[in-house]
């Protein structure tokens, strides 16, 4: 056997043990940036959990009474409240009435807890008789929040029905209630309305959210929200940031322009909780309002990412199926009431976009009262004036 015979097995073992060690160092490499790469999404994209505990679990059972007197927005802010546990989580709900007075139900905004509707509620139960259901939006007030779903009219429609099902009177069936929907509050009527006609024997929307123009709704906020491409937990610090901002009078009304503003989906959504007019006032429930939404920031972890997930998934721009439909309500049996100052559901983009969805001017009520999108607080004696209209009920 010659020298080089001999030394082959040698080299072809070194070879071997060569290639071997440079696939372990591949594989050490791959593993070692995939798990990098893995804990970096974990942090910058963390993944909620299915359900978030509202402050009601969280927070006021560590309060002291003094503590919890101090709340903005107390547990027994309204009559008849109870928690209605689901699939998605608990949902605060709060009845009360007389029990055979006309049902109505209230869905509020994006930003806020169904306090924005106190004044209008305590009203139709004290001056018209009714029995009024009031709730949470998930993510909201006392209610959990939900973070494994996209948080779309389905959702929300969901969550109506779960109401719904949990009073120990009877709320479904063929006209069985009206449904009163602010805001982002009313672009889920819309839908409910849509996909339930029979249920809801009047539907009244309240600046309803919808149809606002996508170029006057911050187009490049709204991608900054909807694509994914900055991380989920810095995107949630700047929307919290931005939402404890002081709210300032826009400067179309101050100046009194008639240019199109255009806003942006987090601007747009704290006009819920307070649209102070040209001088910069706001009424005593505004404030309080308010200063709840900053309290939620603090104290609600499911607020943040629910608010997020609404500007993504909510019914808030490009709703023309759903509106389309309202076309097909029995005439008279639906109200569009809009405020005449109001920044974020213009009253004239609306009455030119919604009106030939919908019918028409003699298919249903369209009334314009006083005030910016924040109206049924700061104006509610003329928000009920033209509810009442809507339902004979002068």
């Amino acid at each position: 056997m010659s020298f080089i015979s001999r030394m082959w097995p040698l080299q072809a073992n070194a070879a071997t043990g060569s290639a071997t060690t440079t696939a372990a160092l591949v594989t050490i490499t791959a593993v070692a940036t995939a798990t990098m790469l893995s804990l970096f999404r974990r942090a910058l994209w963390p993944a909620h959990p299915k359900i978030i505990p509202s402050p009601l679990h969280t927070v006021i059972p560590r309060l002291s009474k003094l503590e919890a007197d101090r709340l903005e927005y107390k547990p027994d802010e309204f009559p008849g409240a109870r928690d209605v546990m689901t699939p998605y989580g608990s949902t605060r709900v709060y009845e009360w009435g007389p029990e055979a007075g006309p049902k109505v139900v209230f869905v509020h905004g994006i930003s806020t807890s169904c306090q924005t509707l106190k004044k209008l509620a305590h009203a139709l139960v004290e001056e018209k008789g009714c029995r009024v259901m009031l709730f949470d939006l998930f993510g909201r007030g006392f209610s959990d929040g939900v973070g494994d779903l996209p948080h779309d009219a389905r959702l929300y429609t969901t969550q109506i029905l779960l109401a719904l099902a949990s009073s120990p009177l009877p709320w479904t069936g063929s006209s069985a209630f009206r449904l009163i929907g602010y805001s982002m509050g009313g672009g889920i009527a819309v839908h409910f309305a849509a996909a339930f006609p029979h249920m809801v024997s009047s539907l009244v929307l309240l600046a309803p959210a919808g149809l606002i123009r996508a170029e006057n709704f911050g187009v490049v906020t709204r991608f900054v929200f909807t694509t994914g491409l900055v991380p989920e937990r810095l995107l949630a610090a700047i929307t919290k940031r931005r939402l404890q901002r002081p709210i300032a009078a826009s400067s179309k009304r101050a100046n009194h322009a008639t240019t199109t503003i255009t806003t942006d989906p987090i601007s747009a959504s704290l006009a819920e909780a307070a649209d102070p007019g040209p001088d910069n006032s706001t009424t005593p429930l505004e404030r309080q309002v308010l200063r709840y939404v900053h309290w939620m920031l603090d104290h609600h972890p499911g607020f943040v990412p629910a608010f997020m997930a609404c500007i993504r998934d909510a019914p808030l721009v490009g709703q023309e199926e759903a509106w389309r439909k309202l076309a097909l309500r029995e005439p008279g049996t639906t109200a569009v009431i809009l405020g005449r100052a109001d920044e974020i559901i213009d009253p004239e983009d609306y009455a030119t976009d919604a009106l030939p969805l919908v019918g028409g001017r003699e298919h249903l009520h369209w009334i314009l009262v006083p005030g910016g999108h924040d109206f049924p607080m700061t104006h509610a004696p003329e928000t009920l004036g033209a509810i009442y209209t809507a339902w004979g009920m002068e």
